[in-house]
């Protein structure tokens, strides 16, 4: 195990039920990281900042009313973070995220200013699913059968999936695995 693994075994201690096993316990990458829905947001993202900017540009530049000037502002401000900021924003997020896996539940410890804390018990998984690179970093997806949205709903924020991920963990089979065999063998115990 990295040494990452090993601060992130002891960050998760707290959170753990008397008699849990912990099994694996990790963090996402972290930096910047392009993802697949990048293929779509980029280039939309510099067509809506462009305009953006180009109407404030028009705006001041032609002494238009001050109603007009102020009405690009929140646009050229939208345009700003889906062009760059959103990565920042996601990079931050995954740093303040930790993972864990124990013998009855998946955890997921996240927050920017505050944090909150996912436990997926392994008897409610409907299906998990395995998003893989060829460098062996991926995301594993948790579904529950009382999930009513789709993992990519809110995709354009960050562009990152939304709901219960292991996202960009390293050695993803491996934790994938642990998690099949962690479910076969809970049969339906909290």
């Amino acid at each position: 195990m990295a040494d990452y693994d090993l601060t992130a075994r002891s960050e998760i201690g707290r959170y753990l039920e008397p008699g849990e096993q912990l099994l694996w316990a990790g963090r996402p990458a972290t930096g910047i990281k392009l993802r697949s829905s990048d293929i779509l947001m980029i280039p939309f993202s510099l067509l809506w900042c462009g305009f953006a900017i180009f109407w404030e540009y028009l705006a001041i530049q032609g002494n238009s009313p001050i109603f007009f000037r102020l009405w690009g502002i929140p646009f050229v401000a939208i345009g700003l973070y889906i062009v760059a900021g959103r990565f920042f924003h996601d990079a931050w997020r995954r740093r303040k995220t930790l993972y864990a896996l124990t013998d009855r539940r998946a955890l997921i410890v996240s927050g920017l200013l505050s944090q909150t804390v996912s436990s997926i018990f392994l008897s409610n998984l409907t299906d998990v699913t395995l998003s893989e690179r060829a460098n062996g970093e991926g995301t594993i997806h948790l579904s529950l059968a009382s999930a009513g949205y789709s993992p990519w709903e809110h995709w354009w924020t960050t562009g990152a999936p939304v709901g219960h991920n292991f996202e960009l963990i390293p050695d993803a089979s491996q934790v994938y695995r642990l998690i099949q065999q962690a479910k076969s063998s809970t049969g339906g115990r909290r």
